[in-house]
């Protein structure tokens, strides 16, 4: 967020869980809960409706779940940041969330102080993904593509050798001020390189740069 009004929050999960994350952010005075829904198809209208800045919804919303909501979002250009809330356990349902746009990614269970942390992170533009579920993704990755089809790799010819080096620095979990320290390059310059690899390759985020990293084999786990 660039200006100093509270962060605009949805909450779309079972009451229970919702009862939970409504106390664990009632008590920061920069977040505001505008708005609480029970099932995916609520939670779309809502976000069109109110346009929160953050929607926290939980992956296993009746109706319609947490990946189609963030699909919904994304597909409707809503200016509305997804932080989905997944049990490692199902990781099947991982991939297609970072595919449908959403900017985080945390367990049910991520203490009160991280999920503060992460709803303004994600508030702020940036993505957040529990390392738990980044290690399960990453192995899930590694197994689905044992040999990177070509063409996920031919993606990657539209970027400078300068671009794919920031590119490699991003899948292996580094912000930009570790990036310019580790290319000896200013800050500024390393925001504008992620901004033009993230063009070029039609990327939303940082997160799906990560996946198209290990999905193309640039990055493998183990290698960083």
């Amino acid at each position: 967020m660039t200006d100093h009004r509270p962060v605009r929050i949805l909450l779309a999960a079972a009451p229970l869980l919702r009862s939970g994350l409504r106390t664990v952010l009632a008590v920061e005075s920069d977040l505001d809960v505008v708005g609480e829904a029970g099932d995916g198809e609520q939670a779309i209208e809502l976000a069109r409706r109110l346009a929160p800045d953050v929607l926290l919804a939980d992956v296993g919303l009746p109706r319609r779940d947490g990946v189609a909501v963030a699909g919904a979002v994304t597909a409707a250009r809503l200016p509305v940041r997804v932080l989905l809330l997944t049990g490692v356990e199902l990781d099947r349902y991982v991939v297609p969330a970072l595919r449908a746009g959403v900017a985080g990614l945390l367990s049910p269970d991520t203490p009160g102080g991280e999920l503060v942390a992460a709803v303004r992170t994600v508030a702020a533009g940036e993505v957040v993904v529990a390392p738990a579920i980044l290690r399960r993704l990453l192995d899930r990755l590694l197994s689905l593509t044992p040999q990177p089809p070509p063409a996920l790799a031919r993606r990657l010819e539209v970027l400078t050798g300068r671009e794919r080096e920031v590119l490699v620095q991003i899948a292996r979990g580094r912000s930009n001020q570790e990036i310019a320290r580790a290319l000896s390059v200013s800050e500024t310059t390393v925001k504008t390189h992620v901004g033009n690899l993230l063009t070029k390759l039609g990327l939303r985020d940082r997160v799906q740069a990560v996946v198209l990293a290990y999905e193309s084999g640039l990055v493998r786990p183990g290698t960083g």
